[in-house]
């Protein structure tokens, strides 16, 4: 696994560890393990998830028959709280270095009894998102729900920031394209977007959405396109 890791920007290394691929640099290290969010996986737990609330639909199935595709993936963590709540997820992470984070971190989840039936709804494209959404919507193969959650330059100035998280501000960029990312959602035909945003951020590229769930700290704004 990970014959040929990326490498990431100057002043960071990947290191292959017995626990997992490891980033380090700053004097910090940085490994997804979705082992963490067990507890949030409960069915008690995992109903009260205003993502999950966000994204689901009435009378959906818990067979993974419907699919969100995550076009700003990041570490998986969102995803996978939504293959939980029984979504199948298509994964897309454009940067290389978090791609081979996320991905090493499913083939570990693999190796858990209560994550495997889980993480086998999740699917990785290293890639753009932008093209995957557009291709879609060329051959008329909508995804369910889009679920954006775009790295903006306010976030990276609250200091509630986990410190281990502030190695990925070395390889995320504040989203320079959000008109093109919700023109290309909206142009993929789903049946929801679900935008992340902080609790008092603008909406994305002036779009407002049909109504919004609110939490503490962030908030998900719900677009339901027209149906044709």
């Amino acid at each position: 696994m990970h014959d040929c890791l990326p490498t990431p920007p100057a002043g960071l290394e990947l290191m292959r560890r017995p626990e997992g691929l490891t980033l380090v640099g700053e004097g910090m290290e940085l490994r997804a393990d979705f082992s963490e969010l067990l507890p949030r996986l409960r069915e008690g737990a995992l109903a009260r998830e205003l993502l999950v609330r966000a994204a689901r639909i009435k009378g959906m199935p818990r067979d993974g028959s419907l699919t969100v595709l995550d076009a700003t993936a990041g570490l998986g963590e969102d995803s996978l709280l939504l293959a939980a709540a029984g979504f199948t997820v298509e994964l897309y992470e454009l940067d290389k270095v978090i791609a081979a984070l996320l991905c090493d971190a499913l083939e570990r989840a693999r190796a858990v009894p209560e994550l495997e039936p889980i993480v086998a709804r999740m699917r990785v494209t290293q890639g753009d998102s932008l093209v995957a959404l557009r291709e879609r919507a060329e051959a008329g193969n909508a995804p369910d729900v889009v679920y954006l959650d775009p790295m903006f330059p306010e976030r990276r100035k609250r200091a509630a920031v986990k410190k281990k998280f502030q190695l990925l501000h070395n390889l995320e960029h504040p989203c320079g394209n959000e008109a093109e990312l919700i023109e290309a959602a909206l142009g993929a035909g789903p049946r929801k977007i679900v935008v992340k945003r902080p609790i008092k951020g603008p909406v994305l590229a002036g779009v407002k959405p049909s109504y919004a769930i609110l939490g503490k700290a962030v908030r998900y704004d719900v677009i339901v396109p027209p149906r044709s």
